[in-house]
């Protein structure tokens, strides 16, 4: 305790900030071990406006301030100390989405989140003209389709970014992006490093009829490696970020990331046949590929580690929202009988139902999470749904079965193609809120994917912990270090885990839950429309 005491007074300490989906999430870490030391928290939730999910920077602010201010008072808890200067910084967010400045820095339009479904056309019309995946959440789609629906704004666009690049740009002034999350903007050319000029020589063909006077190269953030210096906190970001004023300019920042590559940090799985499926309220596998694949698959992502190489990503919006609608339910239910429970002790006791007294496929329960559309299963909206046979044994135990089924559902589907692509995987690990729960999500994923799932002891800390190791990388690196060296060797030398195989019973309730996911997706549909 004195050695991390003296640590944080000397201003050494590293921290990271990740803006997730329903919590920010501050993690001070020691530079020494890169093992947390201090965490603060902030909850928040989007909000449907105008059809769009979206946030306002304002809160995005103060959530950020209220994080930092949460975690500064954990510092002083424990350690009875102030924390005045950073030996590093790196900040992470959800990935793509759209924030669009003028040249004046003035936010144009709302921020359009990741979550948003309704940039089909454009997703559709740059895959047609690349002859490479665009998914409709990517910054590139949602520009594209503002200028296809004639927005009055975009002639005024001088610069768009992610949420961690927004947050970086001001704490640092810098107009940067970690290449893992740019690559969530548009499509990047691994041996180059920066964005693929001939698909921006195609884009700019594509928008010559609009006139516009400027070029898409112009108003992208400069893209940078896992190690490269993004810059300094200047003194207008330490009072955005404390304004106390207690923290003091200076430190170096890491370039900014998104969720996706501070996950393949935060799971060690950054190494070619290495890969890490993200279970949140959204669900991504990444998969970490010896070569990039030959064939377009609309339902795969091609992106980058935050070192540069070609990763395989299925991505699904909807993942823990609906089971933690659930949960809520008994605990409204729990409260109102008087009986106090707290959320830990509900989830474990559910879960655990779950795996230990259900049928493995469910029974004869179907549910989707879809709280928003769902691009794999070309869902362009969402509606929570709950179907059963009549004859079906509707319990507790099969309920939540069925919604840790299907939570895996769609990410499952995105598996299968790279499975018939011959992507070879020789470890897949597992974090967030889905394996809080010990051994309950890890076994359902194992059984839903057919491969041993690996939990890091770490694997909770996050992409806070792992945007934070990240500026650890920065800042302590050593001459010709790779970032697959720097955490084999000095973040992970030492990291406990456990490793669950597949059940023969898990993987073919699995299978037979997934017939019936596949086949009941007309209900989905039909609910989409009915109710509007």
């Amino acid at each position: 305790m004195t050695d991390i005491k003296n640590l944080i007074e000397q201003g050494k300490a590293i921290l990271g900030i990740e803006l997730g989906s329903t919590r920010i999430k501050a993690e001070l870490i020691n530079p020494e071990t890169y093992t947390p030391v201090a965490s603060g928290s902030h909850t928040w939730e989007n909000r449907l406006e105008n059809g769009i999910w979206t946030y306002h920077l304002d809160e995005v602010i103060s959530g950020v301030q209220s994080c930092y201010a949460d975690m500064v008072e954990n510092v002083k808890e424990k350690y009875g100390v102030t924390i005045k200067a950073l030996g590093g910084f790196g900040v992470s967010a959800m990935m793509h989405g759209y924030l669009a400045f003028d040249k004046n820095d003035k936010q144009l339009a709302q921020f359009r989140t990741w979550r948003n479904t309704n940039a089909r056309v454009a997703s559709e019309k740059l895959t047609e003209a690349f002859q490479f995946n665009i998914p409709e959440r990517w910054s590139i789609s949602h520009l594209y389709q503002c200028i296809l629906d004639k927005e009055e704004h975009v002639k005024d666009v001088a610069f768009f970014t992610t949420l961690a690049g927004f947050i970086h740009w001001k704490l640092s002034g810098k107009k940067v992006l970690g290449i893992g999350d740019a690559a969530g903007m548009f499509p990047i050319d691994s041996q180059s490093g920066t964005y693929k000029k001939s698909y921006l020589k195609i884009f700019a063909d594509l928008i010559k009829p609009y006139g516009f006077n400027w070029k898409l190269e112009d108003l992208l953030p400069e893209v940078l490696n896992a190690g490269d210096n993004a810059g300094f906190l200047t003194e207008e970001g330490a009072k955005l970020l404390d304004p106390s004023g207690e923290l003091k300019p200076g430190c170096p920042l890491c370039p900014p990331e998104g969720d996706a590559g501070t996950g393949m940090v935060a799971t060690n799985a950054v190494a070619v046949r290495t890969g890490n499926v993200s279970a949140g309220t959204s669900i991504f596998a990444m998969i970490v590929l010896e070569q990039a694949l030959e064939k377009l698959h609309r339902e795969i992502d091609n992106v980058t580690t935050p070192d540069g190489k070609q990763v395989a990503m299925v991505h699904a919006n909807n993942c823990t929202s609906d089971l933690n609608a659930w949960v809520n339910l008994f605990a409204d239910f729990a409260d109102a009988a008087g009986f106090k429970i707290d959320t830990t002790t509900l989830f474990k006791v559910l879960y655990n139902k779950a795996l230990n007294e259900a049928s493995p496929d469910g029974d004869g329960l179907l549910t989707y999470g879809y709280f928003s559309g769902e691009f794999i299963t070309n869902m362009a909206e969402g509606r929570p749904l709950l179907v059963r046979k009549p004859d079906a044994k509707f319990n507790v135990a099969n309920l939540m079965r069925s919604n840790l089924n299907t939570s895996l559902g769609a990410v499952r589907l995105g598996m299968d193609i790279l499975s018939e692509e011959g992507v070879k995987i020789d470890r897949l690990m597992g974090h967030g809120g889905l394996f809080k729960t010990a051994i309950v999500g890890q076994q359902i994923m194992a059984d839903a994917l057919n491969t041993p799932v690996t939990v890091m002891t770490t694997a909770g800390e996050g992409g806070s912990w792992g945007i934070a190791v990240l500026a650890g990388y920065l800042v302590n690196k050593e001459e010709g270090e790779t970032l697959p060296d720097f955490l084999n060797n000095k973040v992970f030398a030492s990291a406990n885990g456990s490793t669950l195989n597949p059940k023969a019973e898990g993987v073919l309730g699995f299978n037979k839950f997934m017939e019936k996911y596949v086949s009941g997706l007309q209900i989905e549909r039909a609910a989409c429309e009915c109710l509007k």
